[in-house]
């Protein structure tokens, strides 16, 4: 999937209500057109060598009466038969195998595979240094054994070779939102701030009861008591630190946002405190990715399951301080009933004093940890990955001692059924109108090319940032139905516009969120809808991709 260098396609602006207009190019994709996918981070190859082969005892048999034995090469049980087995992965749940073939001259070979899932066996004809390659998919991720069995007939020989290999896509184990680092308290680290340019880590692998293997992890990270303005990074302890960021900050400002970071090699997380004073920082987990079978993801058209203002979901009015609602979450508007997660977006109106929202599972009590946090009068969203209860149900607590109200939006739902697994990228800028010779226009939208023509790609994971707000307003993203030279040539069809947020702001404020972005299919193209009506900048940074292949 790797994607070669050539000419940069930029995403493009439309508005919403008539033809597309034109856009300066945004910043290019990094060694690659813009309507291609990253290389993945997760990849690997495998070996097992000639030496390996094993040879069965020859059982050689008399010809049926009346006929003549098969011709005999010059070799009597080919003494050199053996093969070489070389594998790489190709996607989250895909392999390629390339067997070399090693025999005396003028034998005629037989390969069959056998791929270690209880799949039919594959058949191959083969000639003496020819290269076979085949193609295998795994329905469940994991660890599997290949054999490949090369078979001389004629010679009565026959060798068995055995591979090893392992899936590369990861998949979702939900966790009990759980607080895995508090600076103010000195939870999963020092009791001290995290000082202006500079990391703490946070243990994830062997951490409770995740277990060591964990490839990443969903975090709700927060920033509190700022001194001035920053931003916070998170990326694999260990690893190089990206330019991109996961939430920014003001001054006297509490901040969360969610992230999905890969784990480093020493089983930690870094989170990089990118502003000029110190800051607390706080990580609440609720669900960690491993490359073993566990439930894949399906992102969805977002769909509104409550908004306490008009009574959907839940019972009508403000949820009062210190209250908790429930709501359904599977079975309902094609979310199926076995899932074990959801990704939302929560978003928080008309509080009437600072708090926070507390999103958890139905069947237990309210946790310690924060999903949103809000001030007095603030209308703020932000994305969350919790756990459902056995009935498929949530709870949201108001951890405020007033009123608010609160809007739930499901964008996608991680179940054992899904097929979507996890593949991290590098963390990239995807694109910054800040760059580009204008803003987004007020009411309209990007359209962004990130997958175009690829299949099995379910959706993105991608941190939006709006900032240069001139007047209130929230952004949508949604897949767009038109391809790149549909627009290029100005004949594209007009899309409708999405009516769920993915992030609310007010004006002069700079604020960040995770969207995780359904592809639409193998058109790979999403829209980012300036629900304002005036323009702003928009920042899209990209951290990985579900895969079903």
């Amino acid at each position: 999937m790797a994607a070669s260098l050539g000419a940069v396609l930029a995403p493009g602006m439309a508005q919403a209500a008539g033809p597309a207009a034109p856009v300066a190019q945004g910043a290019p994709v990094a060694g690659a057109p813009s309507d291609s996918l990253p290389k993945p981070t997760a990849t690997r190859t495998f070996h097992s060598g000639a030496e390996k082969s094993v040879r069965k005892t020859p059982s050689a048999t008399a010809p049926a009466k009346g006929l003549q034995a098969a011709p005999q090469v010059a070799t009597a049980g080919n003494p050199d038969l053996a093969v070489v087995l070389n594998a790489w992965a190709t996607s989250a749940h895909g392999v390629e195998l390339q067997s070399t073939l090693m025999s005396v001259p003028g034998a005629t070979l037989k390969v069959t595979y056998d791929w270690g899932d209880g799949s039919p066996v594959d058949t191959a004809d083969g000639a003496p240094g020819a290269e076979v390659k085949l193609a295998h998919r795994y329905a469940e991720l994991g660890e599997y054994n290949v054999k490949v069995t090369v078979t001389d007939a004629a010679n009565n020989a026959e060798v068995v070779n055995e591979l090893p290999l392992s899936t590369v896509g990861s998949d979702f184990t939900p966790y009990a939102p759980t607080r895995l680092l508090d600076t103010r308290n000195g939870i999963g680290g020092p009791r001290a701030m995290v000082k202006a340019y500079s990391s703490t880590k946070v243990q994830i692998a062997g951490n409770g009861g995740i277990p060591k293997g964990v490839t990443a992890v969903a975090l709700n990270v927060t920033v509190t008591n700022t001194g001035s303005a920053g931003h916070v990074t998170a990326f694999p302890g260990g690893g190089e630190r990206p330019t991109t960021s996961n939430l920014n900050y003001e001054a006297n400002q509490s901040v969360p946002n969610m992230v999905i970071v890969p784990v480093g090699k020493d089983g930690t997380v870094e989170l990089y405190n990118g502003g000029w004073e110190s800051v607390d920082l706080i990580a609440d987990i609720t669900g960690y990715f491993t490359q073993k079978a566990s439930s894949g993801y399906t992102p969805m058209t977002p769909a509104r399951f409550v908004d306490t203002r008009t009574g959907l979901g839940t019972a009508k009015g403000q949820v009062a301080g210190q209250a908790t609602f429930g709501t359904q979450i599977s079975g309902q508007y094609g979310v199926p009933g076995d899932i074990t997660a959801v990704a939302l977006n929560v978003t928080v109106t008309n509080p009437k004093e600072a708090g926070h929202l507390t999103v958890f599972p139905s069947g237990q009590s309210a946790p310690t940890t924060s999903n949103v946090n809000f001030t007095a009068g603030q209308t703020i969203a932000n994305s969350v990955i919790v756990p459902v209860g056995p009935d498929g149900r949530i709870n949201v607590r108001n951890g405020a001692w007033a009123g608010t109200d609160v809007i739930v939006d499901v964008v996608g739902y991680y179940s054992p059924a899904s097929s979507g697994s996890f593949m991290a990228v590098k963390p990239f800028r995807r694109f910054d109108t800040r760059t580009w010779d204008g803003p987004m226009y007020p009411r309209g939208y990007i359209w962004s090319a990130i997958s175009h023509g690829e299949e099995g790609i379910a959706g993105y994971v991608l941190n939006a940032t709006v900032t240069n707000t001139k007047d209130a307003g929230f952004l949508s993203v949604a897949p767009d139905t038109n391809s790149p030279d549909q627009y290029q040539n100005h004949t594209q069809v007009e899309q409708r516009r999405p009516t769920a947020s993915t992030l609310n702001w007010t004006a002069g404020k700079t604020v960040p969120n995770l969207v995780q972005a359904s592809s639409g299919g193998v058109n790979g193209v999403i829209d980012f809808w300036n629900q304002s009506w005036d323009t702003t900048d928009l920042i899209v940074d990209m951290f990985g991709y579900y895969e079903t292949k």
